[in-house]
């Protein structure tokens, strides 16, 4: 019972939001409405339950009008019928088209918001997948909850409108024993009862599983796309090694934890569906098997056997809702533990960001500043001790030192992205910074878009065609308005010099380059170094770098 308050407060963490949002009073006009039609439905299977007993008693008794005149009940019956059932999927569609959009919007804002996608790869965050989770998740949870709520609804007032039509239908049950008669008024109902809830708790107990299952599914079917998509990233590489049979290898190692999975999921299922078709088709003849010894005994006519016959299958159906929608539930689990531990990462990431008394870090500083910087590993482990440093604008910073010593990590203290610090640090705004890693990041779009990232682009041709051209990449010019996937068009050296063009676009204060130059020729470095020297003189440098060259256009060295 405690799993089930801990699940459905999960849930309703989950859904709350979206209905005390600004598109609430829309939201629950719409829901209220689709909840009318699922009432509006059930009160027409009321109708259809009465129309059973006119129609077939019409057929007992040979009675010519009273069959036409059930007919003609039966046709507007189903007309209504047919426009509610319509209009309340179209509409339960477009609610969860809304609430898809609003919680997708959120929870992408949410996860890009002060860099938690990135905090939490630093993390090592248990959160797998998060593309999957926004994109998939999310829509599973809303049309699971919706589904399953509405039709749990639906279910308790079936129940409650057809318990009363069933007990009533029933009569009583006399039971001789031992001389006395034992008299079961709505015997029936009683049956209905024992037969939903024998069937509920043998669903339960064999469907368990399931909700682990679903869950690992889920997980590995994500773990096996991220890999085609790591393949599709890094074709060039690949192919350069020529690591096709390794790549193969490895995906179908992937692909084989999907299948192993998905064969315990279908041996669980062929179980569960074994006892539930069962049930269920046992569940067509066993009301009209209960209730026969009435029929013959005269005390009913056929209309009303019928009518018992449905009214049991209502009642039987709405007692039995866990049983139809068991793997359903098993999936429902399965996303919100899913949504709820990728919530869980994000605000580990938050604590990041929580005041320490070990670390100051302001923002709005003319200058970087650190002082007493101590710098770890996300383990624990001391990186770089008593880091004091200033740069104003207009100086300039070279950090040296071996591979693996924490050059790049000092970089990305200075920058602010590194949370595992301590100390004094005093950092501009971020709107004056850039930060050009080794290998820049290019958007899919067009390769304008890409020259001003992360600002939208201009149209100052002109300009943009100079700037091109002092960074070597006059050859694309006319290919400024294309669309395609420039990451693996242009060369590694191709990149840095867009990413250099950037920052003469952007034209920061403070210029953060992590081996930037790294895949260029050193004439080129040269270049593309007195170029930023020249067009940004008030601009603070900090360059990570190797090369003896770089020294020519920092004023202070830095070795770690």
């Amino acid at each position: 019972m405690h799993q089930i308050r801990q699940f459905l407060k999960e849930c309703w963490t989950l859904a709350r939001p979206y209905w005390v949002s600004e598109e609430r009073h829309g939201a629950r006009l719409l829901l209220a409405v689709i909840i009318g039609m699922n009432l509006g439905e059930v009160y027409i299977s009321v109708l259809f339950n009465k129309w059973n007993n006119d129609f077939y008693n019409s057929l007992q008794t040979v009675n010519k009008d009273a069959f036409i005149d059930a007919l003609i009940r039966f046709t507007y019956l189903a007309f209504i019928y047919i426009v509610v059932a319509v209009y309340k999927a179209y509409l339960n569609q477009m609610l969860r088209l809304k609430w898809r959009r609003w919680m997708t919007n959120k929870w992408l804002a949410r996860w890009l918001d002060r860099q938690h996608y990135y905090r939490m790869e630093v993390l090592g965050s248990s959160a797998d997948n998060p593309d999957q989770r926004i994109s998939e998740d999310v829509e599973q949870f809303i049309q699971l909850s919706l589904g399953l709520t509405l039709g749990m609804l639906s279910s308790i007032v079936t129940l409650i409108s057809f318990v009363s039509i069933l007990w009533g239908l029933s009569g009583s049950l006399e039971i001789p024993l031992f001389g006395w008669s034992i008299s079961i008024p709505g015997y029936m109902v009683w049956v209905a009862i024992i037969y939903a809830a024998v069937g509920t708790w043998l669903t339960m107990k064999i469907g368990r599983p399931l909700i682990r299952l679903n869950f690992e599914q889920q997980r590995y079917e994500a773990d096996f796309r991220f890999g085609l998509v790591r393949l599709r990233e890094n074709s060039e590489s690949i192919a350069f090694y020529h690591g096709e049979v390794r790549e193969q290898a490895g995906l179908m190692e992937r692909f084989s934890s999907v299948v192993d999975n998905f064969w315990k999921i279908i041996k669980r299922q062929k179980t569960l569906t074994w006892f539930t078709a069962g049930y269920n088709q046992i569940a067509t003849i066993f009301p009209i098997l209960v209730a026969s010894p009435r029929f013959f005994a005269g005390q009913i006519q056929l209309g009303g056997l019928m009518q018992i016959s449905s009214a049991f299958g209502h009642v039987q159906s709405a007692l039995s809702y866990l049983i139809d929608v068991y793997n359903s539930l098993a999936t429902w689990n399965a996303v919100v533990q899913r949504l709820c531990g990728f919530d869980d990462s994000m605000k580990k990431a938050d604590a990041t960001l929580l005041p320490r008394p070990e670390l100051t870090m302001e923002r709005g500083s003319d200058a970087v500043l650190a002082s007493g910087l101590d710098i770890r590993l996300p383990n624990g482990q001391k990186l770089l001790t008593g880091i004091d440093l200033t740069i104003a604008p207009g100086q300039s910073l070279l950090i040296t030192g071996a591979s693996g010593s924490g050059k790049s990590t000092l970089l990305r203290c200075l920058a602010g992205l590194w949370p595992f610090m301590d100390g004094k640090l005093h950092l501009p705004d971020e709107k004056r910074m850039m930060f050009i890693p080794q290998k820049p990041y290019l958007p899919l779009g067009t390769l304008r878009q890409a020259m001003y990232y992360p600002q939208p682009p201009k149209w100052n041709d002109s300009r943009l065609a100079g700037i091109m051209e002092a960074c070597k990449l006059e050859h694309l010019i006319e290919k400024l308005d294309e669309i395609s996937t420039w990451s693996q068009i242009l060369s590694l050296g191709e990149q840095q010099r867009v990413a250099f063009a950037r920052v003469l676009l952007a034209r920061p204060a403070f210029i953060f380059l992590d081996e930037a130059t790294s895949a260029l020729d050193e004439p080129t470095e040269t270049r593309l170094y007195t170029l930023i020297k020249g067009e940004l003189p008030g601009s603070a440098l900090i360059s990570v770098g190797h090369r003896p060259a770089l020294k020519n256009f920092h004023d202070i060295e830095k070795s770690v």
